[in-house]
């Protein structure tokens, strides 16, 4: 379970994507602690980004963000074929599917220590019946295959105990945050924006609105591209600027002819980009209008920024924006109000300089990855002790 004495640590994910974009610096950080540890997903772009940080990466052939229950089975049967040729001591689990059958596997495979991080239900509440029934059904039944939930939202926590009925001692609030020291403000902010408005050709006088998100429908884009018309009537050198990839496995996946729509009336696509903290320096504000989010990483990222935000009021935006302080919450699939509360702020210089400050001192004090780092360190250490592994 360990080579020269270090504790074997696997962490599982559907892509490569998430292991160095959600997890990068934790898994660092694990290494640095002194475990062995493997990342295990899908193959792709991101593998040597992963191993450079001292991380064994181990593809899988049949995890996939498609809707593809028969590729789940494969899977759940490829990981429980690897955890027992790695034997790991802790197996940590990330994303809905992966979070299912990684958790099931890993028991099947006998792993001493298992652990499941809760992003965010895939189920809300107010969500159908049917979908809540299956949903929760599969959580429940996951649950119990490990030593502990690491739950980044606190509506969730309270989903999971009081509606799941799972233990509360198998519950750790961890909430989530980021790399301040990458998306926080520094003293060359000014050298640093300017050089960024430069590249996307845009002038000192536009406010830039950004989004950075995958192109889905449930990133709530079809509203915010309905939305800017409004605000582009109104304010003609405003500026939308979206980064994001496409997702073509996903059902929801923008097609060509929204997007083409969009770039009609004014919006920027960049695709996807590896220097999010830059552009977001260039921008004014922050827009991200989704239906469903765990505890949005690039509201926080924005936030710690300096940027006022505009966010739908849903679990993890809540979490994130202090409405009417550090941004505005504004429903959920409404391009009305989205239109009246980005007209706002665009308009508004003064109102965009003190949510930018709240912004960003709210990021410093409730943002910060190393305390969601020693959470999860601490979660290891103590149920390493209680099964009795090194």
């Amino acid at each position: 379970m360990s080579t020269a004495g270090r504790p074997r640590l696997v962490h599982v994910t559907t892509t490569d994507i998430s292991l160095e974009l959600l997890l990068g610096p934790q898994l660092s950080a694990f290494v640095d602690a002194g475990y062995e540890v493997f990342g295990l997903s899908a193959p792709g772009p991101f593998v040597e980004r992963i191993e450079a940080r001292g991380v064994t990466h181990v593809p899988l052939a049949n995890a996939t963000r498609a809707m593809a229950p028969h590729r789940d089975l494969l899977a759940l049967g490829e990981l429980r074929t690897a955890f027992r040729r790695l034997r790991p001591t802790i197996v940590h689990t990330h994303n809905p599917k992966p979070g299912v059958y990684g958790r099931l596997a890993a028991r099947a495979a006998r792993v001493p220590v298992v652990v499941n991080t809760v992003h965010g239900l895939y189920a809300l509440p107010d969500d159908r019946f049917r979908k809540r029934a299956v949903v929760y059904g599969l959580e429940r039944l996951a649950a119990t295959c490990s030593d502990a939930e690491l739950v980044q939202n606190p509506e969730d926590l309270d989903t999971l105990r009081h509606v799941l009925r799972i233990p509360a001692s198998r519950l750790v609030l961890l909430g989530n945050g980021i790399d301040l020291t990458r998306f926080g403000t520094s003293p060359d902010d000014a050298a640093r924006r300017a050089a960024a408005r430069a590249e996307l050709g845009v002038g000192d006088d536009a406010v830039v609105v950004g989004a950075v998100g995958r192109l889905v429908a449930e990133k709530g884009y079809p509203e915010l591209f309905e939305a800017w018309r409004t605000v582009r009537a109104q304010y003609p050198t405003a500026e939308l600027v979206v980064a994001g990839p496409d997702d073509a496995d996903k059902a929801d996946a923008l097609d060509r002819a929204t997007v083409a729509a969009a770039t009609a009336d004014g919006v920027r696509f960049l695709g996807m980009r590896d220097d999010v903290e830059e552009l977001y320096r260039a921008f004014d504000l922050y827009v991200l209008a989704s239906h469903r989010e765990g505890f949005p990483r690039s509201a926080m990222e924005a936030a710690a920024a300096g940027l006022p935000i505009v966010a739908t009021d849903i679990r993890g935006c809540r979490q994130v924006v202090d409405d009417g302080v550090t941004g505005n919450l504004v429903p959920a699939r409404s391009a009305t109000d989205l239109a009246r509360a980005l007209g706002t702020l665009v308009g508004h210089d003064d109102l965009r300089r003190s949510m930018s400050l709240a912004a960003a001192a709210r990021a410093v004090q409730e943002f910060d990855q190393d305390r969601v780092i020693a959470t999860t360190l601490g979660t290891y250490d103590r149920l390493r002790r209680a099964a009795g592994v090194g």
